[in-house]
């Protein structure tokens, strides 16, 4: 199976966008299209209508299934309880996603949480909480465990996107934790719940829609602090 992509340009930013063989788009029913900011890289989601299209830009085929060419296939984690797995965004329409960032004002300082959860693109619930005094990396690791917490059918698979290394060692290479412990402890044990569940490294502040978005329910949850 083929899947096409066509050069566009997203907010400042190169990118190519996933199309049919004629040069349109492939947008869902809620107007989300997959892009990648390069040939190989990773694949987001957005808005069709946040996208200019050049004129006489050609479609590229992607002889791999649907990734953005030159992306290599991501085995999944099976099997209840099993380690999870980092690497790319997975395709498909039964994987949610979750989308999470943590603030802080100061470190450390007033602190916020910010999830919000996809599901075949669309939003379907979004999570800005306030968290008292903390740390960056607190904050970080409470928007994982929130937005975990918010999904009721564990054996489904999940991509959870963080642009925090600290937590992808933290959950998937077994790095010994030096503060946090009790945090740390408690979302291991929730992650230990899910059947099929996978961290994806994301770069922060780099115009990344559903980062931003997390970013700025954690911003708003630490302006709105009692």
């Amino acid at each position: 199976m083929s899947a096409f992509w066509i050069a566009a340009r997203f907010r400042n930013d190169a990118v190519l966008v996933r199309c049919d063989a004629n040069g349109q788009p492939q947008a869902d029913e809620g107007g989300f299209v997959d892009f990648a900011y390069k040939p190989g890289g990773r694949t987001y989601r957005s808005r069709l209508d946040r996208f200019a299209f050049p004129d006489g830009a050609r479609p590229i085929e992607a002889p791999d299934g649907g990734r953005a060419p030159g992306s290599a296939a991501q085995a999944p984690q099976k099997g209840k309880g099993a380690t999870p797995a980092s690497g790319g965004m997975r395709q498909g329409e039964d994987v949610l996603q979750i989308w999470t960032d943590g603030a802080c004002t100061g470190n450390p300082g007033p602190a916020g949480a910010g999830a919000l959860i996809r599901e075949r693109g669309e939003l379907v619930h979004e999570i800005s909480e306030y968290l008292g005094e903390g740390t960056n990396n607190i904050a970080e690791l409470m928007a994982i465990l929130l937005g975990l917490q918010a999904v009721t059918n564990r054996d489904r698979p999940i991509d959870v996107m963080t642009d925090s290394s600290y937590c992808v060692g933290l959950l998937t290479k077994n790095w010994k934790a030096k503060a946090n412990q009790e945090l740390i402890a408690e979302l291991r044990g929730e992650v230990a719940k899910f059947s099929d569940l996978r961290f994806v490294k994301v770069p922060g502040h780099a115009g990344v829609p559903d980062n931003e978005r997390a970013d700025e329910l954690a911003r708003e949850a630490i302006l709105a602090r009692p």
